[in-house]
């Protein structure tokens, strides 16, 4: 049989778990119609069909399943080897994938990479930014970024942040004819700007709690985002109360140019954590990577 380029096997997986020539194509950072030729030389070369293709989606064949679940963890393996082997050279190398939300991307990620990466130059690090929550292990990413609550028990979690709080905010000029809320239930009398969730796509219900008590509060606006700096940036200029991460806007409360209210209301709780699959020996440029952003207190 014809010799097998394993970038051929490799193009195979990409489609076929992700079921769409399309995404496997951006994945891979080539043409669909190259992949789907080189799909087919592979096909040709094998003598098996392994894809099975209709206008709506792309599935193995049953050759393709067993080439799937056979050759896929073997060429895993195959690919961490490889990587490791990095650590024979002066200095390590190789290419560090992570999923991250627009929040942990913009506070923890930039500034840790920043500083790593002129001391690293054979190392490249890519941050996909993410609101959902996006499957590492289908995406074959290297690591992700969540809250402590939200990592699967399988994962190996590392704390890249402090605790984090939320803050309800608003301008100044928004108070000029309005009272401070004392409790959560008093927002239903405030124009509040609203968060759309990425993963559900339903509206968020701002979270409270004090003395062991929890409220859930469904607030009402004109404004709507799915993301946290529109929010910020709607709070400042005066159209309504914002329900954002404590971080993003602590330099506008101390400038005065937002005011806090119900701090009393808004706890700690565990912020962002570097999750991943367990691996025997992560490649030296990973471990660089989840070094530098691991958490010290200060």
């Amino acid at each position: 049989m014809t010799r097998i380029d394993l970038n051929d096997i490799n193009a195979f997986l990409a489609v076929a778990q992700s079921g769409s020539f399309t995404k496997a194509a951006a994945k891979l950072g080539v043409s669909q119609s190259a992949l789907s030729q080189t799909i087919r030389n592979l096909e040709g070369r094998l003598g098996l069909r392994l894809l099975s293709r209709t206008t709506r989606n792309v599935a193995p064949t049953d050759a393709g399943e067993r080439l799937l679940l056979s050759v896929g963890p073997r060429l895993e393996e195959v690919e961490a080897e490889l990587a490791a082997l990095s650590a024979l050279r002066d200095k390590p190398a190789g290419t560090v994938r992570i999923s991250s939300g627009e929040h942990a991307a913009d506070l923890i990620l930039w500034p840790a990479i920043h500083k790593l990466l002129p001391h690293y130059p054979d190392i490249t690090i890519e941050v996909i930014v993410d609101n959902g929550l996006t499957d590492i292990v289908d995406e074959r990413l290297d690591a992700g970024v969540r809250l402590g609550e939200q990592v699967a028990k399988d994962m190996v979690a590392v704390r890249i942040g402090p605790d984090l709080r939320m803050a309800v905010v608003g301008a100044p000029s928004y108070f000029e004819d309005r009272t401070h809320p004392r409790t959560p239930q008093e927002l239903t009398d405030h124009t509040c700007i609203n968060l759309r969730m990425p993963t559900a796509g339903g509206i968020y219900a701002w979270e409270f709690e004090k003395d062991s008590r929890e409220l859930r509060v469904r607030v009402e606006g004109q404004l709507v985002f799915n993301t946290a700096t529109l929010s910020v940036k709607a709070a400042l200029a005066g159209d309504g109360l914002a329900f954002v991460p404590e971080d993003r806007v602590r330099e506008h409360i101390a400038a005065g140019r937002l005011v806090r209210v119900l701090a009393d209301w808004c706890p700690p709780f565990a912020g962002f954590h570097l999750y991943y699959p367990s691996r025997r020996q992560p490649p030296p440029a990973f471990a660089i990577v989840v070094d530098a952003l691991r958490y010290r207190e200060p």
